[in-house]
């Protein structure tokens, strides 16, 4: 199945997230808090926490520092209480865009998202104005030039819903969310490493967008992935800058 092209968008998001490397350890620590508080912290019952364990590990940050966190979080250690939020709008072009937060102070956060959005060009939407355009799933992307029969058998097998061939020519292994792992783990086992995996929302009607308003958009994004509160952004947009 042919897919549009994201390879480069992903590229492009991984090197900005590199850029903002620093704020990195603080998101997976309250993704670790929240993941704990909620499910436990027994790693083999939670697999939220064992995503956010892997990430924390992906990141370079010490083990002792994840056992803190996870022992704070399930009240062994005092700690600050997060509140998960969702917000929903309208980026340039009436992209959507979904923005998760995690939050000690949601009058401050909603404020400042909707600055953000006011600010460049989006606008705030209701609860559910753009969430039916994601859908909440497991997705890993391999690189181009990546053995796309032995990608489909292993994934397949393992249980994968769809694996799709993008046009640039990098393969898009999709999953429920339960069966995530057991894809990720089939897939490494055979020898198949993905660029990115995560459980994600992702856009089912991507939209392109190209010069002026590709550049504004970006700078829409960028804004809110600088808040402190803004765990993931989700959006449909496909991004054509000269940077790209």
């Amino acid at each position: 199945m042919a897919g549009h092209s994201k390879w480069a968008n992903i590229q492009h998001r991984k090197g900005r997230q590199d850029e903002k490397r620093g704020k990195i350890w603080t998101r997976i620590i309250r993704e670790i808090t929240v993941a704990a508080r909620a499910g436990g912290a027994d790693l083999g019952t939670n697999p939220r926490l064992r995503l956010a364990v892997e990430r924390a590990k992906a990141a370079n940050m010490p083990a002792d520092r994840i056992k803190y966190n996870i022992d704070k979080a399930s009240g062994t250690l005092e700690g600050v209480h997060y509140e998960e939020i969702r917000y929903e709008g309208y980026g340039i072009g009436g992209a959507a865009i979904l923005v998760d937060t995690m939050t000690d102070n949601k009058v401050r956060t909603v404020a400042e998202v909707r600055h953000a959005f006011a600010k460049l060009g989006g606008n705030m939407g209701a609860e559910g104005s753009v969430a039916f355009q994601f859908k909440h799933c497991g997705q890993l992307i391999f690189a181009p030039g990546t053995n796309e029969d032995k990608v489909m058998e292993v994934a397949l097998e393992a249980g994968a819903e769809d694996v799709i061939t993008d046009d640039d020519g990098a393969i898009e292994v999709l999953t429920a969310y339960p069966d995530f792992e057991a894809v990720k783990n089939a897939l490494e086992a055979a020898g198949l490493k993905p660029e990115m995996a995560d459980v994600t929302m992702r856009a089912e009607n991507p939209i392109e967008l190209t010069g002026e308003d590709a550049v504004r958009m970006q700078k829409l994004l960028d804004a809110l992935e600088d808040l402190d509160d803004v765990q993931e952004i989700y959006h449909n947009a496909e991004i054509d800058t000269p940077d790209l």
